[in-house]
């Protein structure tokens, strides 16, 4: 099992920009996988796992400064979620990109996935990554 968090807001896997010179991936895609693999190459320096893979990942929204008290009580609690944007899709595919070739060998190994989203006084992404029981 891998587990590890990245700090920092979460980011949504940016759609890729094209112009006459050619087509290019958005700039915060780039550094947030950048930063995604150098986090996991620091903390889990091992061979990519094989078979069939489980994927969990719980990211965290910074709370709005303009929130009451007793809103930002709710929002710590998990009673109040986050329903803005990014795209839980979105985020989920810029953390598995980024793991391609580092935590598996692609992320089409990945047959089981969950992803919830939280506010927090710590904006961060925790991604559990597991093998499937009599899985390859």
């Amino acid at each position: 099992m891998i587990r590890f968090i990245i700090p920092g807001e979460p980011v949504a896997k940016g759609r890729p920009r094209v112009t006459k010179w050619g087509t290019y991936t958005p700039e915060k895609t780039k550094n947030y996988e950048a930063l995604v693999r150098e986090l996991f190459i620091l903390k889990h320096g091992q061979a990519p796992l094989d078979g069939e893979l489980k994927v969990d990942i719980k990211v965290y929204f910074k709370i709005p400064k303009s929130t009451s008290k007793k809103k930002k009580e709710l929002m710590v609690a998990g009673e109040i979620r986050p329903t803005k944007k990014p795209d839980l899709d979105n985020v989920m595919k810029c953390i598995t990109d980024a793991l391609n070739e580092l935590a598996y060998q692609d992320d089409k190994q990945i047959v089981s996935a969950s992803i919830e989203k939280f506010y927090s006084e710590e904006p961060r992404a925790e991604i559990e990554i597991s093998k499937i029981q009599g899985g390859n």
